[in-house]
């Protein structure tokens, strides 16, 4: 993206897989700004620039779990698919539920992608450096 860093914004309540997650960001060596919220309604204020996040940067990329306290992920995918200024930033449903249900709701939602998180941690890694390598270098992401 014309060498300026990439920035993601990792909605996550697990701080195990939020770390995980940032580790694997880090040794991926890519340009990248991580911002990590930990709930539904922390992620929409992130993204509208509300609250204590008036001064967020929009992001390129949204990472996604599903299982969030306070406004679960389906809701914030919801929220942000339905948004005529958010709709354009890729959301990657990044969760532990396997659940044929899951995925096709997600997917009925417009989520850009669906990934089931391994339960192995080399795998957890290999699969945020695939996201990285797709997302990131091959690609092309909205520039707004």
């Amino acid at each position: 993206m014309n060498g300026r860093r990439i920035h993601i914004l990792l909605v996550e309540d697990n701080p195990g897989d939020a770390r995980l997650t940032l580790e694997a960001l880090r040794e991926a060596q890519m340009p990248v700004n991580l911002s990590h919220v930990v709930n539904g309604v922390e992620a929409i204020d992130f993204l509208r620039c509300a609250g204590p996040h008036s001064r967020a940067a929009r992001p390129d990329l949204i990472l996604l779990d599903l299982n969030l306290p306070r406004k679960d992920g389906r809701e914030v995918l919801a929220e942000i698919k339905a948004d005529a200024t958010l709709r354009r930033i890729p959301v990657i449903v990044l969760t532990t539920s396997q659940s044929a249900d899951d995925i096709h709701r997600a997917y009925d939602m417009n989520a850009n992608c669906y990934v089931s998180k391994p339960v192995d941690l080399d795998q957890f890694v290999r699969v945020i450096r695939c996201i990285d390598e797709f997302w990131l270098n091959i690609a092309k992401l909205p520039v707004e």
